[in-house]
């Protein structure tokens, strides 16, 4: 989207300031204690809202919940900022970040019932190259940047054969090859696949029961496996 907004330049604006800005926590802290501290901040911030430039409270008294999100004071200030610029704007989806940015600050991310798109239909079109993309983003790039590891991955006469090379942190397949020095080769068909996508049964599970044959040092796939990322559903955005 951004990318978009600056004719697919991407994120840098061209100004070298922001080619490489301290990250965001440790930026609010040193905000903060450039102006003066949160109270003086907040002295302020407070005058500009009862004037009416809720743009720049909501701004300003960010840096100040980055910089201690446990400051009451500063989290109801940004809440009552975010939701006056909820309620005048006139884009639906500014509205909604507003409105949820200050239902955050004040009574933190809500769990509540989320859906679930992974139905048996979905995961039967997917095709292996999707299945294997969808191992790719979850490979947690930090903890995976020394891991090195091959794996054949064989789907039956359905399904074909895959190659999975994992180096710097990222894995990617190739269609129809095989590695002759695989540090494992793993069996199963897609009924088997499908079954362990849709979580009825775990790899091990799958194992156990000899639906999976994992030939080779099999350590070396439990080692990619703990690489994987788990994404939760609902996560943090006005709060660090």
């Amino acid at each position: 989207m951004k990318a978009t907004y600056v004719l697919y330049l991407g994120w840098f604006d061209g100004n070298p300031a922001t080619l490489d800005e301290l990250p965001p926590v440790e930026a609010a802290k040193k905000y903060v204690d450039y102006m003066g501290g949160a109270e003086a901040i907040l002295k302020k911030a407070k005058e500009d809202y009862t004037q009416g430039n809720y743009r720049w409270v909501a701004q300003v008294v960010s840096k100040v919940v980055f910089a201690n999100p446990d400051n009451k004071e500063a989290r109801d200030l940004e809440a009552d900022a975010l939701e006056q610029l909820g309620y005048q704007a006139e884009s639906g989806p500014w509205r909604n970040f507003y409105l949820t940015g200050a239902q955050e600050l004040r009574n933190g991310v809500q769990k509540l019932p989320t859906p679930n798109t992974a139905s048996a239909d979905t995961v039967r079109a997917m095709s292996p190259e999707m299945f294997f993309d969808f191992l790719a983003v979850h490979i947690n790039g930090e903890k995976a940047a020394e891991a090195k590891a091959v794996f054949n991955v064989d789907l039956g006469h359905d399904g074909g054969k895959y190659l999975l090379e994992l180096e710097n942190g990222v894995l990617n397949h190739t269609a129809n090859a095989e590695a002759k020095n695989a540090d494992a080769t793993i069996t199963l068909d897609r009924a088997t696949l499908n079954k362990i996508i849709l979580k009825e049964e775990t790899l091990k599970q799958a194992e156990d029961k000899g639906d999976v044959k994992v030939t080779g040092d099999g350590a070396k796939l439990d080692e990619m496996l703990g690489y994987m990322d788990k994404f939760e559903f609902w996560f943090n955005i006005v709060t660090p």
